[in-house]
């Protein structure tokens, strides 16, 4: 009886370390067939049913310079016409496309990048575990959504130290001459709450803040349109209203251009690599429209910014390339490239569920939320109902692409 006590533990022992050994194997067998670079059986037959690489070159060739021209346009609106009355970004009618242009990047996000994330790390061509037993697309873009939370949170707070190390000396507003009182200026900088952005539009992160300090500040005020009202104890200089918005929007500038550029990538490979002008022609009509309001919505937040010109440019100038350069390097690469192989489908997979969870944060925090809860869009009944049509028309349209790309 104790000889048997004695080996159960061994021979349970043995047990574990084989099935070990067994689970290693095949995640390695897995790992193994996921990285493939060979055409998946069930991909064949579309590959093809429509291929005609000379016709497939030229319309690429029309694809790039349609994307580039569309692009361009889209992003230099709001940069060349922030100096026109009708098109600054104080301006009713730029508020009203900003919010079809928001519209467009949630359906992007939403209709296209995270389905056809989903679509390639679930395809039959991956290993059925991991890949089919977990919803890494969601995931993914999730992660890629707080990531962007977080980044956004310590840009911003990197802007605000650095001007406030630029901005030692305190600026004294008025004094009380009788007194002998200086007034602190406990609002910030230029006497507004972090994240009051000019025209009362709030970022998402100050708009809770900013609503309980008014409660207390402006007892007299509250339910007031107008905006511009302020206690004798405020110091607000109209000549920096929009400094807090424009340390805000210097980042969220870079963050959307972002989120933009990573899935501009994918797809202008996916566009390049392809030999099928059945793919291709409805993508040149799909992926300019997409571009341009993608351009305009970056275009604003760039204007908003205050970036020297020098520095808007370049930014300009690389989103409007890189979906085009995108098509060129697929272009370039598709006779080694293999966009049907498990490693391809994954490695784009991941690609646009990060794209995917960045584009909507983006759209629902930092281009939708900032203005549809602001005073001024609270205190406009016509600028509410431009806002919201021209919304919900930018992501019924951009959805209705998905038809075709």
């Amino acid at each position: 009886m104790s000889f048997i006590e004695d080996i159960l533990p061994l021979i349970e022992l043995k047990g574990i370390t084989g099935k070990s050994r067994a689970f290693a194997g095949s995640f390695l067998q897995d790992l193994s067939q996921s990285m493939a670079n060979t055409t998946c059986t069930s991909h064949d037959s579309e590959l093809d049913s429509c291929r005609d690489e000379g016709t497939a070159f030229t319309l690429k060739m029309v694809a790039i310079a349609a994307i580039l021209f569309a692009g361009v346009c889209g992003v230099a609106i709001p940069l060349v016409g922030k100096k026109r009355r009708f098109l600054g970004t104080d301006s009713n009618l730029f508020v009203a496309a900003k919010a079809f242009a928001g519209g467009v990047i949630l359906a992007t996000g939403f209709v296209h990048m995270l389905p056809d994330a989903t679509s390639n790390l679930t395809d039959s061509c991956l290993p059925e575990i991991p890949w089919s037993k977990f919803p890494f697309s969601g995931f993914i873009a999730m992660m890629a959504a707080l990531g962007t939370l977080l980044i956004e949170f310590i840009g911003t707070q990197y802007y605000e130290r650095k001007q406030g190390k630029e901005s030692q000396i305190v600026r004294v507003d008025s004094v009380d001459m009788e007194s002998g009182i200086v007034p602190a200026e406990n609002e910030g900088l230029n006497g507004k709450v972090f994240g009051e952005e000019e025209g009362g539009g709030m970022h998402i992160v100050g708009m809770h803040a900013h609503a309980a300090h008014h409660r207390h500040s402006h007892p007299q005020e509250q339910g007031a349109c107008a905006g511009n009202k302020r206690s004798h104890s405020h110091s607000h200089e109209i000549d920096d209203g929009n400094e807090e918005g424009s340390k805000r929007h210097v980042v969220v500038s870079q963050v959307l251009e972002l989120g933009i550029v990573s899935h501009s990538v994918i797809i202008g490979l996916s566009l390049g690599v392809s030999q099928s002008p059945c793919t291709i022609r409805p993508l040149i009509g799909a992926l300019s429209f997409h571009q341009f309001f993608e351009g305009f919505a970056l275009g604003g937040c760039i204007s908003q910014a205050q970036f020297k010109t020098v520095h808007a440019t370049i930014m300009a100038c690389f989103f409007a390339i890189t979906t085009p350069l995108g098509i060129a390097v697929g272009t370039g690469i598709s006779t080694s490239y293999n966009p049907n192989s498990p490693r391809a489908l994954i490695i784009e997979g991941i690609f646009d569920s990060i794209s995917a969870g960045i584009l909507v944060y983006m759209a629902l925090v930092d281009l939708i939320a900032a203005d549809f809860l602001s005073k001024r869009m609270s205190c406009n009944t016509r600028l509410q109902v431009a806002s919201y049509i021209a919304l919900f028309l930018g992501a019924g349209l951009m959805s209705l692409l998905a038809l075709w790309a």
